[in-house]
């Protein structure tokens, strides 16, 4: 799936030149906390988020009106004064996969979404990427996820698909994860059912392993340096 399909399209973004209460204003109008900034042809110069403008504005400015002389000092802040410049961008031809990575290494909330020639076409979040992936997992639909523990050798996966849909079982999705142990990987199957007894039994009378999927997930975290001390 590509960004395009996933990201906002109608864009509030903002002037380099505009003061930084324009730019909350535009953010409270519109509940949103980031705000792409463009220059000449629509280029992506900057993005500004409410953090941003949070660091400049005191909060005694934000909430009395009486405070004009402040006010008027803060408004020649222009937005350029205090956006990033220069932001991680994601390109419109990127996929979700791609998109989340970028963020996720960026460590920030949205990325602006840009053409080859970097001018804005949409802008995307970490909670559009959340929906997303609700989509493509199908985990909107109730169901059950499966952790299966296999060895790595082609075919595994088949065999595991085929025996969950003789049990007349359909899939949401299905994700293949690395597993610590070497020759083997973790298997995670949704199931668009609540009744899975019968086919777990048959998967473990196939040979494999059954995990509850949050305990595999809890015993691969990292340990901390005191934790193995002890």
């Amino acid at each position: 799936m590509f960004v395009s399909n996933s990201m906002t399209e109608e864009v509030v973004s903002i002037d380099k030149d505009a003061d930084i209460f324009e730019a909350k204003e535009k953010m409270d109008q519109n509940r949103i906390r980031h705000l792409p900034v463009i220059g000449k042809d629509n280029y992506v110069v900057g993005i500004i988020t409410d953090r941003d403008i949070r660091s400049v504005l005191p909060s005694i400015v934000l909430h009395d009106s009486d405070k004009l002389e402040e006010r008027e000092k803060l408004s020649k802040f222009k937005i350029k004064d205090v956006m990033t410049k220069n932001p991680v961008t994601v390109s419109i031809l990127h996929t979700i996969q791609d998109a989340l990575l970028i963020i996720q290494k960026a460590k920030v909330g949205a990325c602006p979404v840009v053409d080859d020639k970097n001018r804005l076409k949409g802008i995307i979040s970490v909670r559009d990427l959340l929906r997303a992936f609700v989509n493509v997992l199908g985990i909107g639909e109730p169901g059950t996820l499966l952790c299966i523990i296999v060895e790595e050798k082609i075919g595994q996966l088949k065999k595991i698909v085929d025996a969950i849909t003789e049990e007349n079982i359909s899939f949401g999705s299905v994700l293949v994860a690395r597993y610590w142990d070497e020759g083997k990987r973790a298997v995670f199957p949704y199931l668009l059912t609540q009744n899975v007894g019968p086919v777990k039994r048959k998967l473990e009378k196939m040979g494999h392993t059954l995990l509850d999927p949050m305990d595999w997930y809890m015993d691969q975290l990292p340990k901390k340096k005191n934790d193995e001390k002890t």
